[in-house]
């Protein structure tokens, strides 16, 4: 059982649909060494190889060494700006297919289909493309091109949605479905019932004559076309934690922050513009974060011509900052957004109408009447008046489904489950985690934030799957 159904997922359920990666003969693969090692087992599928020993060497964008391997495999010389083809060959062998089902909210795609679908993506769009079906050449069924190498967020989720069609996965996903507990229960606790659904599937892959094993009970529910709850409960002998991190807001957790003007989602500018309840003759809107959501969420109001004061903590200069690893020529909007920054600060009038910058500041509370107070490193404060906050500051994980949280099975397990600082600790050949066998963790949840690296977690999870279930090539 899958829980998520972002690309990820989707990555995963092809991989275990029995379609199975090959060296492609007679391919070059601009990395020697690597070429070297695929030449020794051409016969041997990658799913059936030595995942560390071809990945021994490889260096790029991902701390992972296998998100690398499927990567260069799929991408050869991308970093390169190349545009060498992929050097794996797709077979479809059915015999080895591995019985699962996709659990997701939404279509698949997961929180492709939660951002707003003009949003151009931060990656180059033939990185977003999964195995065997490159993302150029769907857009360009459409008789569309690519904005400046890069696509739209709508465009994502709707190749997401066509992929699982076109590759046949459909069958094995259930949309509309939320999970509110995973735990292990031994066999023993299961009622008869429920046995006997299981072993009328001949394909399971828990044997019940292994008494000693236990196993995974996924509890939720179906949420119907006429607006019902239908509960279920799934057992499973391993799951797949792939529900990335777009559930849970940051919060600043300051005085005031659960007013009603204030926000935690970009969503909620682009509804008040709809609604005509902020304008050119608006209190400034307050954006507080320096990442990408925040820019967008600029761009978005300076379009629109609506007066913002952008607070964050860092300084401009900060080589943490995202805007100094991006480069300009790719993307001139958010380098637009990085010298307003620069340049319309609170202390020296820039260029840029109905912006102001306050660096190194943070908010201190959030009034009733819509004033907002701020105070700079040396802790002198501001206040100003505002008609709305959006406070954009990343996004946590919601496993409130799982024991404790999830933070158990974190790398840190005193501290919650972050992406970025504290991934949950899985095995980085295998991606199961440490703590919990059984259980796997994919994508952001295990520290792999780019849908172009997310897909090597799915390559690791499905070599082991399918030693486990020993489904040996024939």
């Amino acid at each position: 059982v899958f829980l998520g159904n972002g690309p990820s997922g989707i990555c995963l359920s092809y991989l275990l649909s029995g379609y199975i990666p090959y060296f492609k003969r007679d391919s070059v693969h601009p990395h020697p060494i690597l070429q070297r090692k695929l030449e020794e087992a051409p016969d041997v599928s990658i799913l059936d190889q030595d995942l560390e020993y071809l990945s021994e060497g490889l260096e790029g964008r991902s701390l992972s060494p296998v998100a690398l391997l499927f990567d260069a495999l799929q991408r050869p010389d991308t970093d390169f700006g190349g545009t060498a083809e992929s050097v794996l060959t797709w077979w479809q062998e059915t015999g080895r297919a591995i019985p699962h089902l996709v659990l997701g909210r939404n279509a698949p795609g997961g929180a492709w289909h939660s951002i707003e679908g003009s949003m151009i993506t931060l990656s180059r769009g033939e990185w977003m493309g999964l195995p065997d079906l490159p993302f150029k050449d769907w857009l360009k069924q459409k008789r569309r091109g690519l904005r400046n190498n890069r696509a739209t967020a709508e465009d994502i989720a709707q190749y997401y949605q066509h992929y699982v069609m076109k590759k046949g996965l459909q069958k094995n996903f259930r949309c509309g479905t939320v999970v509110t507990s995973v735990r292990k229960v031994s066999p023993e606790n299961i009622s008869d019932h429920a046995e006997k659904d299981l072993q009328a599937n001949s394909d399971s892959l828990w044997n019940f004559n292994e008494k000693s094993a236990e196993v995974f009970q996924v509890d939720g529910f179906f949420k119907t076309v006429e607006g019902d709850k239908e509960p279920f409960s799934i057992y499973a002998e391993n799951v797949v934690l792939a529900t990335g991190t777009y559930d849970s807001p940051t919060w600043l957790g300051v005085k005031g922050e659960n007013l009603s003007y204030v926000h935690h989602q970009l969503s909620a500018l682009e509804e008040a513009v709809k609604n005509n309840s902020i304008g050119i003759t608006s209190d400034p809107v307050l954006i507080v974060g320096a990442g990408l959501t925040a820019a967008d969420a600029i761009l978005f109001a300076h379009h629109c011509s609506i007066p913002v004061i952008h607070v964050f903590r860092r300084r401009v200069s900060d080589p943490g900052l995202i805007f100094n690893q991006l480069p300009k020529m790719m993307y001139p909007e958010y380098h637009k957004v990085h010298q307003m920054m620069k340049e319309q600060t609170a202390a020296c009038v820039g260029p840029y109408e109905c912006y102001v910058s306050l660096p190194e500041h943070h908010v201190l509370s959030f009034g009733k009447d819509k004033k907002c107070i701020f105070q700079d490193k040396n802790g002198c404060q501001k206040v100003y008046k505002i008609s709305m906050a959006l406070v954009l500051t990343g996004s946590n994980p919601n496993l409130s489904f799982l024991p404790n949280n999830g933070i158990d099975l974190a790398v840190d397990n005193s501290q919650p489950v972050s992406p970025k600082r504290n991934p949950i600790d899985v095995d980085p050949f295998t991606y199961e985690c440490t703590q919990d066998k059984g259980l796997y963790a994919l994508g952001p949840l295990a520290g792999d934030n780019f849908v172009r690296f997310v897909q090597g977690g799915a390559l690791a999870v499905a070599s082991s799957l399918l030693k486990k279930a020993n489904k040996n090539p024939p």
